[in-house]
């Protein structure tokens, strides 16, 4: 029988079709915008069943099956929670299965979900009798694979897609003709906070990355700040039309990936028309099934692996919670986990989870000591890596409690910090006598961070110093000589303990500015010098101080901080520098003497006491002669 004559004798109405659903039965609903509205309609109008379960991940139509009205005609199970079947889940009228979505398509082959009716859209048939599924093959296919009955809503608006992504007319029961417009999703531009957000994630990706998307208005803003990057690649569950541009713009060529190279790997996406042009019969694109996309092994073989989710919550020791609401079910598990994991797995990979600082029109903070009773963890602690909201990211990826609690109260709105603190010392995350910074504390200066070539055309990277970096000084001081120590502290210390630590990470940004250099931008990077400045009481001078690691002393970092910290503090209305250097420390005074400042001295018990003002530029230095070493106080 010929492909035609085969569709034709299947056609039939949408009302005739959906005739095969029986009392009790269970019912599949294609996903997204991939759902067959006009199946959908027809069942929600057949006043004979009773009984009878629906079941779905997201679709973007109206689910007329999940109203009140319908009694118990129809019994949602949602596989991910959408707006449309929300109220329905929370008022008991519906049900929600939490799975991953990977391991969806398991439930359906092994027959522990067994389908009935898989009710489905799909574009018209090829000459070889094969249809695509389009914009959603997640766990249509599967779903359609072991259904006893599928239904077909062929539409002409359907993209054909390619992949692993396609179904015979052989193996499609019934067929229902449409030309339904594709249900589109459009995500506004995204706000203030939301652009920042998307700015801190674009740092932590690199040329010849391969990036997974999340669902949402955060993961679509990280795209514009990805202009300027090479060679990404993409591996996702779905995708939207911001990636367009940068397809268009030469940034996705998909080269560096270690699997499917030169290929987009999806298994649905969302959007507009625009989209679902761009896809169609588009050899760039491949869509594949959720249980192949979404498998962490699979993930994982693409190097620098950037998965990129939401999250509604997260509580100080790292849990996420994003998908519900205190004991409100509002999403689902989806595609996370899977991604966290399988990102987690990549060589160079990084699972990040994103959230706003604050929900409620400010009033209410994401980051909290506990989730919410009912809260529930689809991140667990220790699945979690990066956490990253508008005032930055938190890395908690093997540190302890104590460190992930002030990671994350680092990133917390300012207005919730001191808060945060408390609740966290009668925890006891943290210590009791951890220092807290003043409600006044100026955001932290993103802007001061910077890669700096040094003399040897080594970079090191730059960053204001912060809470968390503790353990990074307590590294930095262990790793000095004994000459190192004395020419910094005056004295021979043996050790410096958390009480004496801490009291050199008290920072504000304005009367207090000290400048990290690390030896990378990254989760493990090593600190390689400091430089500090703080006012002095009553006055409008600070006092400067200098700290380089034995091995990375005389390469010029002390000269170039000088500079840094002398522009923050002019900006910041600090007159001028003191500053303590033992005489024999000639390394440090030459940094000093050939900065080009006005400086005056004086010379007493062996210590030289400088002081210099910053009302103007200085003197541009022979940096032919210029040395930097360790030396100063904290």
């Amino acid at each position: 029988m010929s492909t035609d004559h085969e569709f034709a004798s299947k056609t039939r109405s949408a009302g005739e079709s959906v005739a095969c659903v029986r009392p009790g039965q269970r019912v599949f609903i294609g996903s997204g915008a991939a759902e067959p509205q006009t199946l959908v309609e027809a069942l929600s109008a057949r006043a004979d069943l009773c009984d009878t379960e629906i079941i779905h991940i997201l679709t973007l139509g109206v689910a007329t099956y999940a109203e009140p009205r319908f009694g118990s005609r129809f019994r949602h199970n949602a596989y991910f929670i959408g707006p449309n079947v929300r109220q329905a889940v929370n008022e008991g009228r519906a049900d929600y299965t939490p799975v991953f979505l990977s391991e969806v398509p398991a439930l359906f082959r092994t027959g522990r979900v067994a389908i009935d009716v898989a009710l489905i859209s799909v574009s018209p048939p090829d000459e070889h009798g094969f249809c695509s599924f389009g914009v959603s093959t997640d766990i249509v296919k599967s779903a359609s694979e072991c259904a006893k009955i599928v239904v077909a809503e062929v539409n002409r608006q359907m993209p054909r897609a390619l992949g692993d992504c396609f179904i015979h007319v052989d193996d499609i029961d019934l067929v229902v003709p449409s030309e339904r417009p594709i249900p589109e999703l459009t995500n506004g531009a995204p706000d203030e906070i939301a652009a920042k957000i998307g700015w801190q994630i674009a740092q932590l990706v690199e040329d010849g990355a391969t990036l997974q998307l999340g669902i949402g208005t955060i993961p679509d803003s990280v795209l514009p700040h990805l202009m300027g990057f090479k060679n990404l690649g993409v591996h996702t569950e779905m995708f939207s039309d911001g990636l367009i541009r940068l397809i268009e713009g030469g940034v996705v060529t998909n080269s560096a990936k270690a699997i499917h190279r030169g290929k987009i790997i999806a298994t649905f996406v969302l959007g507009t028309r625009r989209l679902y042009d761009f896809i169609d019969n588009n050899p760039l694109v491949e869509f594949h099934p959720s249980d192949y996309v979404n498998d962490p092994y699979v993930i994982g073989q693409n190097d620098k692996m950037i998965s990129i989710n939401a999250a509604i919550e997260v509580d100080l020791t790292g849990q996420v919670c994003a998908d519900s609401l205190g004991t409100m079910f509002y999403s689902g598990i989806g595609g996370q986990v899977d991604f966290v994991r399988g990102a987690a797995r990549s060589k160079g990979g990084k699972p990040i989870i994103a959230l706003p600082s604050t929900a409620s029109n400010g009033t209410v903070s994401r980051i909290v000591p506990v989730l919410k009773p009912g809260a529930g963890v689809v991140t667990s602690r220790g699945d979690v890596h990066y956490i990253v909201s508008e005032y930055g990211t938190a890395y908690l990826h093997g540190k302890t409690i104590r460190e992930r609690a002030l990671a994350l109260i680092e990133i917390a709105h300012p207005r919730f910090r001191p808060w945060l603190v408390a609740e966290a010392k009668e925890r006891k995350l943290i210590y009791f006598d951890q220092i807290e910074l003043p409600l006044s504390v100026a955001l932290y200066p993103t802007e001061q961070e910077r890669w700096l070539a040094l003399a040897d055309n080594a970079r090191v990277f730059v960053r204001p110093l912060k809470i968390t970096d503790e353990a990074l000084i307590r590294e930095l001081f262990y790793s000095l000589s004994a000459q190192s120590v004395q020419q910094r502290f005056f004295s021979m210390l043996a050790s410096m303990p958390h009480d004496k630590r801490q009291e050199l990470m008290r920072i504000d940004y304005a009367n207090d500015m000290a400048l990290l250099v690390l030896d990378n931008s990254g989760a493990g990077a090593k600190a390689l010098a400091i430089a500090q400045y703080r006012r002095t009481p009553n006055s409008s001078f600070a006092e400067v101080a200098f700290l380089v690691r034995d091995d990375w002393q005389h390469r010029g970092i002390s000269t170039q901080l000088l500079k840094d910290l002398a522009d923050y503090a002019r900006a910041h209305g600090v007159a001028g520098f003191t500053a303590e250097v033992l005489a024999d420390n000639s390394a440090m005074l030459s940094v000093f003497q050939q900065s080009g400042f006005r400086i005056e001295s004086d010379m007493q018990d062996g210590v030289c006491s400088l002081q210099f003002p910053l009302d103007r530029e200085p003197i541009p230095a022979n940096t032919s002669k210029e040395r930097a070493g360790a030396g100063g106080i904290f």
